[in-house]
């Protein structure tokens, strides 16, 4: 069982900046990478950025979508199990419901937060 909790979500206005945290817990034994999605008005879930965790050559690894390169930085501490998602430059788009996942790529078990809501706006 993996346990994962958001915060750091909020108002801000554009241009603004914001840090998203993930505490992980439980057994993280299995899981090879970790990543955030969100969830915006109307839309699809989608991945924002992703990290590898795994030992095979990949660790460290990021990943992220077209719209939020150069703006978002995907990191982890894993002394603190924490994952963090740095946001700055942000733009009203950038608003919705931010998820932390965890997952095995190869068995397919996922894992989320219940989510942190995220609002760029005036």
């Amino acid at each position: 069982q993996v346990q994962l909790v958001e915060s750091g979500g909020g108002l801000v206005q554009p241009g603004g900046s914001l840090r998203l945290s993930c505490a992980a817990s439980g057994n993280f034994f299995s899981i090879d990478n970790m990543g955030w999605y969100r969830q915006g008005p109307g839309k699809q879930r989608e991945l924002v950025a992703s990290i590898a965790t795994d030992v095979w050559g990949n660790y460290g690894r990021t990943n992220y979508v077209d719209a939020v390169k150069g703006r978002f930085t995907i990191s982890r501490d894993n002394a603190k199990n924490t994952m963090y998602l740095q946001m700055n430059s942000l733009k009203p788009e950038d608003t919705g419901v931010y998820y932390c996942n965890a997952r095995n790529t190869f068995s397919g078990m996922d894992y989320w937060g219940k989510g942190t809501l995220v609002t760029v706006s005036l």
